[in-house]
């Protein structure tokens, strides 16, 4: 659930004064949401077949750390005006491979956060690893360094796939990276993908099976999905039919609750306590300060919200950012998409929400949805009572259609 720019022309940077924000406006907040800092670092070894993310394989010469962590400084300091007096509750240090940057680069990185705005006292702060990266005691040192929570993405256990799937590690550096990580954390999350090219259920059951062994706290699964402009959309691979997917989906269903683990949100596992809360905080619509190259800001004023991009290629980005001017688009969300936003992100929710949740978080009258909830519940994709809204298990296997329905009533 990673903020990034899609591809696309860039402009000017764009500097707006705080009191351009303050301004009156359609919307009324009568208090903010939480706030959250999302990191893009951008660099990976090589880039995945499937990947649509805003990431770039390292140069020979490796990866700019200290230019780039100046660059991540400057940026957030530009922005402390926009988020003044708010506390973060997390951090996300996403990309690319952030493991590529050395323990001692994201030491120095998240004592230069801390240098900054107000921090929680027991913010989560997560780190993206890939098991290309490891090596013995990186992530004991990257604990060290302050992070609390890491996301190994292992994607599968069986070399055949790794290898369809464009990535750099194997069976055995996954297993290697995933027991390190069960002893140097006390939380962590494995990603997982299923509907791999040629893969079978009984592929799918190895998987399962042996990411359940290290007794994950957390673990997010995710179809393999075909994105615009990447090699995959090119050169499709053969995938499995859809009614093989929805038979791995309910095996991952089962597999997971049989290790303890609760479906929280549509791709997302957790064991009691282990949730994330800094993707909790996007399904929640929050607020987050998205800083590095081609990162994602959505943040709320007392009339109104604003999304923010900062400039995607990472030379850019750094040479604009060490000049004050990393925002490359801000503009305010309109009044009308807001409704239609709510919704596509609290219906991954399994326990939905509350309505004054909805009025809090866009500044809107529930009535906004209400055409929305009619149809939903008249077609069994929701139930609801006079302070919640939850989707039904239908709901949840056909979110897609489930979020269409408020798409299609957006003003």
């Amino acid at each position: 659930m990673i903020p990034i720019a899609p591809a696309a022309q860039e402009a000017a940077a764009v500097q707006r004064d705080i009191q351009h924000y303050m301004r009156p406006g359609s919307l009324q907040f009568s208090a903010l949401p939480p706030l959250s800092l999302y990191v893009h670092l951008p660099w990976c070894i090589k880039k995945c077949p499937y990947c649509d993310f805003n990431s770039h394989e390292q140069a020979a010469a490796g990866v700019p750390e200290q230019r780039y962590i100046d660059a991540l400084v400057a940026d957030l300091e530009a922005a402390l005006p926009l988020i003044w007096g708010r506390s973060i509750h997390s951090i996300f240090i996403g990309g690319g491979t952030p493991s590529l940057f050395s323990p001692e680069a994201i030491d120095r990185l998240l004592g230069d956060i801390r240098a900054r705005p107000r921090l929680d006292a027991d913010l989560e702060i997560t780190l993206e690893a890939n098991p290309g990266t490891f090596e013995r005691d990186r992530f004991k040192a990257f604990r060290s360094a302050g992070i609390t929570r890491l996301s190994i993405g292992v994607q599968s256990f069986n070399d055949a796939h790794l290898q369809a799937l464009g990535r750099v590690h194997d069976r055995a550096q996954a297993l290697a990276a995933v027991e390190e990580a069960a002893a140097s954390f006390d939380t962590f999350n494995l990603d997982i993908m299923y509907a791999l090219p040629g893969q079978t259920l009984a592929q799918l059951d190895e998987d399962l099976a042996t990411a359940l062994q290290f007794a994950p706290p957390h673990i997010s699964v995710y179809h393999l999905t075909i994105e615009p402009n990447t090699y995959f959309a090119k050169f499709p691979p053969q995938i499995p039919e859809d009614d093989t997917a929805y038979a791995m989906l309910d095996r991952i269903t089962e597999a997971t609750a049989a290790g303890g683990l609760d479906r929280y949100e549509v791709s997302a596992y957790a064991r009691a306590g282990h949730r994330c809360a800094h993707n909790l905080n996007y399904w929640q619509f929050g607020d987050y300060l998205g800083i590095g190259a081609g990162a994602h800001s959505k943040i709320s004023f007392a009339h109104r919200v604003v999304r923010q991009v900062r400039f995607r290629d990472p030379a850019r980005y750094m040479a604009q950012a060490l000049q004050g001017q990393a925002v490359a688009q801000d503009e305010d969300v309109a009044r009308a998409d807001l409704p239609f936003e709510y919704m596509l992100n609290a219906l991954r929710l399994r326990h939905g929400f509350g309505l004054r949740d909805f009025t809090e978080r866009t500044g809107l009258a529930i009535t906004a949805i209400q055409k929305g909830l009619e149809e939903a519940e008249r077609k069994g994709l929701i139930e609801r009572d006079f302070a919640r809204v939850r989707p039904t298990a239908r709901g949840f296997d056909f979110l897609s259609d489930l979020q269409e329905i408020f798409l299609s009533h957006a003003a």
